[in-house]
């Protein structure tokens, strides 16, 4: 699918996310990448063949309860 030099990874690498951009529309919040991922802005994704990865934004200082 990509036809960049060097190419971008696969959607199966480790690290898909770094593929180039080839739409990105945050008031809707999604990007498609040139390897077929669509990436969203809560971090989950699509795979080209319809496997689901769960968002996996990290944890901020803000969200972490600690007891008292």
């Amino acid at each position: 699918m990509c036809q960049h030099q060097p190419a971008c990874p696969t959607a199966h690498s480790a690290d898909r996310e770094a593929a180039r951009l080839v739409a990105h529309h945050p008031e809707q919040g999604w990007s498609l990448l040139c390897n077929g991922v669509l990436l969203f802005e809560d971090t989950g994704e699509l795979l080209p063949d319809g496997q689901i990865i769960a968002p996996h934004r990290p944890l901020t200082a803000a969200s972490v309860t600690t007891a008292a």
